[in-house]
């Protein structure tokens, strides 16, 4: 049966309307239960109020109804094997922000057929879920960063690899054994080519849904769309690195003393590596901390800490020992016969309750 045009505009705005009304649902629930924003949560609630009284006023309901004509809709046998995949929160939020955008401009485009004075309404409804989507999603990506990294054990420091195809399989192969954060310290490579490795390296990284850090170079971190930087103690200030990454992303700090792990707190750290604890095979210090410094950072300090320095599966009961359970390595798992079975042990190694007191 032939579709007169004025249905087939109809059957479009129908469609249209209910996906940007599932899409603007879709955020409004994340922000309500995922993170307890009134604000954010009352703003799509908003945004679904309006486009549905300009669409009470600016359309015919019942012609509206009766265009529908879903088993008839070529559309719904059209299938992409992205849309059933979203490994995170934040891949869901993406897509319902993507069809909001889209939706409305369909909307605002046929409304035009119809009533330049609706259209002109649903323009303003898609400049302000714009703005309301960007806010959510940029929210979502801190909300998951933070949850990542208290859940995270497994710190992994790493170099830029002998080549970006190398070091992109190494970085998923080591994600899918367990490591949660990896960190690219790399001194040797020219700025072009480390900025590169990050660029790669955080997108392997966030497909598995791991952190990547980068050391010491914030503006690389920044530019490249890592998850955060880490300085030590002689290297670019809290405040500085802070300024530069932004509040969305992580900062993670050196710390060899209590003192230190202290103003790294108030400093406005999200972690701290702590040591280094034993001799290790990258770097050599004057001095070691040993385990009783964790003892003493477990004890005062509520942000996550990692132990660094010296660590591989022949010691890490020691660390455990000491109360704590986040470990940074680097030649325990790069120098392993099998890397790979090497990050597993010692994430399996981590898997401890703590003891009732």
């Amino acid at each position: 049966m032939p579709i007169l045009p004025g249905q087939a505009t109809y059957r479009i705005l129908d469609a249209s309307i209910n996906r940007a009304t599932e899409g603007l649902r879709t955020l409004e629930e994340y922000a309500r239960f995922a993170q307890d924003d009134a604000a954010a949560s009352g703003c799509f609630k908003s945004l679904r109020h309006d486009l549905t009284t300009a669409v009470g006023d600016g359309l015919d309901r019942q012609r509206l109804i009766q265009s529908r004509d879903t088993p008839g809709d070529v559309g719904t046998e059209i299938r992409e094997s992205t849309e059933y995949k979203r490994s995170s929160s934040q891949q869901v939020i993406a897509a319902a922000a993507a069809r909001i955008a889209q939706s409305l401009r369909v909307i605002e485009e046929y409304g035009k057929t119809i009533d330049a004075r609706f259209a002109a309404q649903i323009e303003q409804i898609r400049y302000r879920a714009y703005q309301a989507c960007a806010t959510l999603e940029l929210a979502a990506f801190t909300n998951t960063r933070v949850t990542q990294l208290a859940e995270a054990k497994l710190y992994l420091l790493i170099d830029g690899g002998e080549s970006e195809t190398q070091f992109t399989a190494s970085i998923e192969q080591l994600a899918k054994a367990g490591v949660d954060i990896f960190q690219l310290r790399d001194h040797s490579l020219d700025d072009r080519t480390l900025y590169e490795r990050a660029c790669v390296g955080a997108a392997a990284a966030r497909k598995h849904g791991r952190l990547f850090i980068v050391n010491d170079r914030a503006d690389i971190a920044a530019a490249a769309d890592a998850d955060g930087v880490h300085v030590g103690q002689e290297e670019l200030p809290a405040a500085a690195a802070r300024a530069i990454i932004g509040d969305r992303r992580l900062l993670g700090i050196s710390t060899h003393s209590i003192q230190q792990a202290k103003e790294a707190v108030d400093d406005g750290a999200d972690y701290i590596g702590c040591g280094p604890v034993f001799a290790g095979r990258t770097k050599q210090f004057d001095a070691y901390v040993g385990p009783a410094f964790l003892q003493q950072v477990t004890q005062s300090i509520s942000i996550p800490a990692f132990a660094i320095g010296g660590i591989d599966q022949s010691n890490v009961s020691e660390i455990i020992a000491a109360g704590c359970d986040r470990i940074a390595v680097t030649g325990a798992i790069r120098d392993a016969e099998d890397p790979v079975h090497a990050a597993k042990k010692l994430k399996q190694s981590l898997r401890w309750e703590e003891p009732n007191r």
